[in-house]
């Protein structure tokens, strides 16, 4: 059997086979680079954090990481208007200085994989603040956040509470508030920037997200006595691969996959990740985790899921939704990795 192009060329069966399995590589490509790659990020936090300040660290990643998005598309967020840098100044700060840079912070007392956990309850923040602000939000989707908040609060009474190696209760809530903070930073631009390509939008937030967490790193003295001489070949591999891999190449993918699939299919890395992290932490970094704490992680992760579920049953309970849709998703905090 013949099959036709768009454009009415024949295409052999051989041919076919060919474009499907090349479809498929590229699918499980980009489904790797969203699960692994945004996965491994915390790991790469942790390996940063050794030789390089946590403002700074993240700073620098987000401005290369933002460079490298601008680039790719044709410097066409330059030549926007200030209303639209406006925009993404502002929720470029509440996304990278308030969610990226506090975590980075917390992550010197608080294991990289717990820190993927607590930072997996974005959604709940989501829910809560639309129906906070008047969006009407069904029972179903609060249901689902009962058992998230019981294993966020699982988890951080077992690890304040732990007598051998207890956390700080205050680098607990600096997590729980930087979640806080990318929700309202998805909100506002989902609201104020949604007529801003995604591609220009997450470079525009990457660079100004930037520039905030290089001036509070100033002024919180972490320049004073600090010199590149002294980062190691460790810590800038973790600084190219936050920069490269985890902004660069994991948004590109993941951009490419709204156009492709359902969002709830590729919001799917949202539980997927806090699994590779914590197997990194636990492989890599030889973090310890306690049965109480695993439990609450099943708990979060469960609740997640249930919520991704619900939110696509309800708007569209026959089919996927469209591709304008599925593209909005990279506004409205699904990308929530480090």
């Amino acid at each position: 059997m013949i099959e036709r192009t768009a454009a009415g060329a024949s295409l052999n069966p051989k041919e076919v086979a060919m474009s499907a399995s090349s479809g498929r590589v590229h699918l499980a490509s980009a489904f790797g680079a969203i699960y692994l790659l945004w996965g491994g990020t915390y790991l790469a936090i942790a390996l940063g954090l050794q030789s390089i300040p946590p403002f700074l660290l993240i700073g620098a990643r987000s401005i290369l990481g933002g460079a490298v998005l601008l680039a790719l598309s044709g410097l066409r967020p330059l030549v926007r208007s200030w209303e639209d840098w406006r925009h993404a100044t502002i929720s470029g700060t509440l996304l990278f200085l308030g969610c990226h840079g506090t975590p980075a912070y917390a992550q010197r007392y608080v294991p990289s994989g717990l820190s993927a956990i607590i930072l997996a309850i974005i959604p709940f923040w989501i829910v809560l603040i639309n129906a906070s602000t008047g969006q009407s939000e069904p029972l179903r989707k609060f249901l689902a956040l009962v058992p998230g908040l019981a294993g966020v609060g699982i988890i951080a009474w077992n690890e304040t509470s732990n007598a051998q190696h207890s956390l700080p209760v205050g680098m607990i809530a600096l997590l729980v508030a930087s979640s806080l903070f990318w929700a309202l930073g998805s909100v506002y631009a989902q609201r104020r920037a949604a007529h801003i390509p995604p591609h220009d939008l997450a470079g525009m937030q990457l660079i100004c997200g930037g520039i905030g967490l290089l001036a509070l790193s100033g002024l919180a003295g972490e320049w004073v006595g600090f010199t590149p001489r002294q980062v190691s070949i460790i810590s800038l591999g973790g600084l190219l691969y936050l920069g490269l891999l985890g902004s660069a190449v994991g948004n590109t993918a993941y951009l490419w996959l709204l156009d492709r699939m359902s969002a709830p299919i590729v919001a799917t890395y949202t539980f997927v990740n806090p699994v590779v992290a914590l197997i990194l932490g636990v492989s890599v970094l030889g973090e310890r985790i306690t049965i109480l704490s695993l439990a609450g992680a099943t708990l979060v992760i469960s609740s997640v899921a249930a919520l991704l579920y619900f939110a696509n049953a309800k708007e569209y309970p026959n089919k996927s939704p469209p591709a304008c849709v599925r593209r909005n998703a990279a506004r409205t905090g699904v990308n929530s990795a480090l």
